[in-house]
């Protein structure tokens, strides 16, 4: 199910996941995890990959079908 494809994900990977759902641009992101935007663009395309979602709106719904509450504080909740 989808918590098992979220298992895939690294924990940096997951970090990326948890700022994008809330809607934040990659160089919020970047700024938010002290990082290149690159990286986070690296992140987030394997994120996406991994998944198997091609949009944000897609990512947002695997997230809750695996029962993961989101926050605007990216503080993400099982």
């Amino acid at each position: 199910g989808a918590r098992r494809l979220l298992d895939l994900l690294t924990p940096r990977e997951f970090e990326v996941m948890q700022l994008v759902i809330t809607g934040m641009l990659n160089k919020q992101i970047a700024g938010e995890m002290g990082t290149a935007e690159k990286t986070v663009k690296v992140h987030r395309g394997r994120v996406m990959q991994k998944l198997g979602v091609t949009s944000v709106a897609g990512l947002v719904r695997l997230v809750q079908r695996a029962g993961i509450r989101q926050t605007r504080k990216h503080k993400t909740k099982v």
